[in-house]
């Protein structure tokens, strides 16, 4: 039931200032007709050398700013600025009892109590490091133009910075338990490469943090990308990470334990995956960009019956294109002896191409229902995925 606002805020304010049965608190959204600075506000109460202090982490578009203000006058005055900023939903948790508020259009205050089931604890340590693969202060990030010459992480280069951080945990996580011979050397390629920051990140991960004795080649169609990359290898003393220059699908490369792509537009990723299966890659990692092939023969074709709703709109027929070509390439990756699954790698505010195609080669052979599931697919919606006609026999067909 709607309430008065400013007995909620007042409520909502006090137990801010609680230090002592605070736990966490999140302020979200906006109310009618104001415009916070911030996305959303986190606030929990720390202990500092110089006493108690409440930590307030406000999020904008790009990155945090977090700061930390003593439980007194000072934390008192940062509550009243931050409530004056118009949020529009409340989450505050104390040790007793969770308060939650969400202001309506009209500015009244959907209130919801609800008390504490079981203790709750409170970690009250200042610098709650998320744990990383790879430490931002790596002078690594600093040679490839991800941080500043002070070992921080570019402002301007925070999504970057995310993206290749998840793909990497991504990696990580399919090599749990993997074992490779200590008398040869693990092949990693990295299949359009660019500016080669998940290259460089990848290779300091496998040699670095694993231990790994690795043959690393990035790859990529444009000259001077090669000689950036090939010049930063030598001046971090890589010895094990070349560039070469050449397509993703005829690039002088003779076979890969583990292949990678991050964001080879469009048929590329196709190219990646042709080439991987191809090599007998054990490991495949990509996240496709730009699906404009099979938008195009759905454009020029007739979607199913009972099916038209779906395609008859522009944005619609796009997404329904990028699901539609992941799904079939996922699909006939199986059919080549892959266990394969798409995950979102990193939330879509870092990137809108977030989806990521993992896949592990086990040498199954194709199921019966995988392949008429498939069949039924390409049938029904009159498409040929580019991957289809790279893989061939290969594929088992």
């Amino acid at each position: 039931m709607a309430t008065a606002l400013s007995p909620a805020l007042a409520e909502i304010r006090a137990l801010l200032l609680d230090g002592d049965r605070l736990v966490r608190a999140v302020a979200s959204g906006r109310m009618r007709n104001m415009s916070p600075p911030w996305r959303r506000v986190e606030l929990r109460p720390v202990a500092l050398k110089a006493g108690p202090h409440l930590q307030i982490v406000a999020y904008d578009e790009r990155q945090a700013h977090t700061s930390n203000a003593g439980f007194g006058a000072a934390a008192a005055q940062a509550v009243d600025d931050l409530l004056a900023l118009g949020m529009g939903n409340w989450h505050v948790e104390t040790l007793d009892a969770t308060l939650q508020v969400r202001i309506t259009k009209k500015g009244e205050a959907m209130v919801s109590r609800t008390a504490a089931t079981a203790p709750k604890d409170r970690a009250l340590d200042h610098d709650r490091a998320k744990p990383r693969l790879l430490d931002p202060a790596d002078p690594f990030w600093r040679a490839v133009g991800i941080a500043d010459h002070e070992g921080r992480i570019k402002p301007t280069r925070q999504d970057k910075y995310r993206q290749v951080e998840e793909f990497i945990r991504a990696l990580d996580a399919v090599l749990k338990g993997a074992t490779f011979p200590d008398d040869q050397s693990l092949r990693v390629v990295d299949l359009g490469c660019g500016n080669a920051y998940l290259t460089f990140a990848a290779y300091r991960f496998l040699t670095h943090v694993r231990g790994l004795h690795v043959a690393f080649t990035g790859v990529d169609t444009k000259k001077q990308a090669r000689e950036r990359n090939s010049q930063l290898a030598a001046t971090l003393g890589w010895d094990g990470l070349h560039f070469i220059e050449g397509t993703i699908a005829e690039a002088p490369v003779d076979g890969a334990d583990i292949v990678l792509a991050l964001h080879a537009c469009d048929t590329a990723t196709d190219d990646a995956l042709g080439r991987a299966v191809a090599w007998g890659a054990k490991y495949v990692l990509a996240a496709p960009c730009c699906h404009h092939d099979l938008q195009k023969q759905l454009r020029a074709g007739e979607a199913p019956s009972a099916y038209g709703t779906l395609t008859r709109h522009g944005i619609l027929r796009e997404r329904f294109a990028d699901m539609l070509t992941d799904a079939l390439r996922a699909s006939l990756m199986r059919q080549a002896g892959y266990r394969t699954e798409i995950i979102e790698f990193v939330p879509s505010e870092h990137t809108p191409r977030n989806t990521l195609l993992r896949a592990v080669k086990t040498g199954a052979k194709p199921d019966a229902q995988t392949v008429s599931e498939y069949q039924t697919l390409v049938k029904e919606w009159s498409v040929t995925p580019k991957l289809s006609t790279l893989l061939g026999s290969e594929a088992g067909f």
